[in-house]
């Protein structure tokens, strides 16, 4: 019997046990899901609750794999967005009716979909270790041998690290990672707009950074505020009435006039990608295999993506898990979607933070361009509905 060992249980690897599980039950391989902490059997919602934007490609394979239906009880739809570059004429504005879908993506709080995802695991094959985390990994004649932090030992065929971006164990392997820094901090925080959201997702572009207002329940926005590290820092330090008047003066009165902000945090941003995401038993999975800006909402709808297509391919294949010829099949199928919503999300995030005046100009007249040209318009819009090309 193979064993495959996910080793963090996050949305990335708790999703990828969701895809694997029905096969893996067909095939009599066993699944081992190890997590330093495990989302409670009770959702305790909270207005400082982090959230995810999912694309429209994310649904669908969410309701390929069953789950959709009880994350949506909590998801708020994109209806439309609104792309713009402060204190200037061009933008771009994008609408599910014209796309043909019910909703451009939605908004989920991170803790709901953990929750759904761990509540469909099957058991029978599906061993949760929790709480444990893995401390040293040694290869085998077949694959990994995984001791955990309280002694402990595993035994698996093939091991997916899929613990973060700062995985203690990829360091411990020897991947080499690709850290390239955009020399900004995101400021997260939750704030609540005086008019109803109405399903709106904003992308906005100032001279200080982009900014994000993403449409979540209860009328609430979730903020993605990039700035300079020493700004980035000024602002969380401010009160709640002068961040909300600064946050006011950035984005303007399209939503009325703020109302609230919840707990603010930090996190400075990079372009991390792994040099290597595959070898011999071996897969780097979710931020431990490319970290993105968050800007433009691509880095965890790239994830499931990657983890659905790991998951078809191992399970389409005759070989053992862990052989490398079928990682490397995983690869190749993924390497072009890879190489698309990174170069997108990256291009993305540079034009706009670029100061000059005549790339601003240049952007500018893009934005109207994109806004007028449906072709343009209907690729952009793929990409940010996560349906982007893949290689087959």
């Amino acid at each position: 019997m193979s064993v495959l060992a996910i080793i963090g249980g996050g949305l990335v690897g708790a999703s990828l046990a969701q895809a694997l599980q029905q096969g893996a039950k067909q095939r009599g391989w066993s699944i081992l899901l190890i997590e330093p902490f495990a989302p409670g059997n009770e959702y305790q919602p909270s207005y400082d609750a982090r959230s995810t934007a999912l694309s429209y490609g994310t649904r669908l394979i969410y309701q390929r794999l069953g789950v959709w239906e009880q994350i949506a009880e909590r998801a708020e739809p994109i209806t439309h967005i609104q792309v713009s570059d402060r204190g200037r004429a061009g933008a771009t504005r994008l609408d599910a009716q014209t796309e043909q879908v019910p909703a451009l993506g939605y908004v989920v709080e991170n803790a709901w979909i953990g929750h759904c995802l761990w509540q469909a695991l099957d058991d029978e094959v599906v061993q949760r270790h929790c709480p444990a985390e893995v401390a040293r990994m040694q290869p085998t004649v077949d694959g990994w041998q995984l001791t955990l932090t309280d002694g402990s030992q595993l035994e698996c065929d093939l091991a997916v690290l899929a613990d973060g971006g700062r995985s203690a164990l990829r360091e411990q392997l020897g991947v080499a990672v690709k850290h390239t820094p955009y020399g900004q901090t995101a400021l997260i925080a939750n704030v609540t707009p005086g008019k109803p959201h109405g399903g709106h997702a904003f992308e906005r572009f100032t001279d200080d950074g982009p900014m994000a207002l993403l449409p979540v329940r209860d009328n609430r926005c979730a903020l993605i505020w990039s700035r300079s590290h020493a700004d980035a820092a000024r602002l969380v330090a401010l009160n709640e009435a002068q961040f909300l008047d600064e946050l006011q003066q950035a984005f303007g009165y399209r939503l009325g006039g703020f109302q609230q902000v919840g707990a603010r945090h930090l996190y400075p941003l990079a372009l991390v990608e792994a040099a290597e995401q595959v070898r011999s038993g071996l897969v780097v999975l979710g931020n431990a295999a490319h970290s993105l800006h968050p800007i433009a909402g691509q880095g965890y709808n790239l994830s499931l993506r990657d983890a659905d297509v790991l998951a078809a391919t191992l399970l389409g294949s005759g070989a053992a898990p862990g052989d490398l010829a079928v990682l490397q099949e995983y690869q190749r199928r993924q390497h072009l979607d890879q190489h698309l919503t990174v170069g997108f999300s990256d291009r993305l995030t540079r034009l706009f933070g670029e100061p000059s005046s005549l790339i601003r100009a240049g952007r500018n007249l893009g934005l109207l361009a994109l806004d007028l040209l449906p072709p343009a318009k209907g690729w952009f819009a793929r990409q940010a509905m996560g349906l982007g090309a893949r290689e087959s």
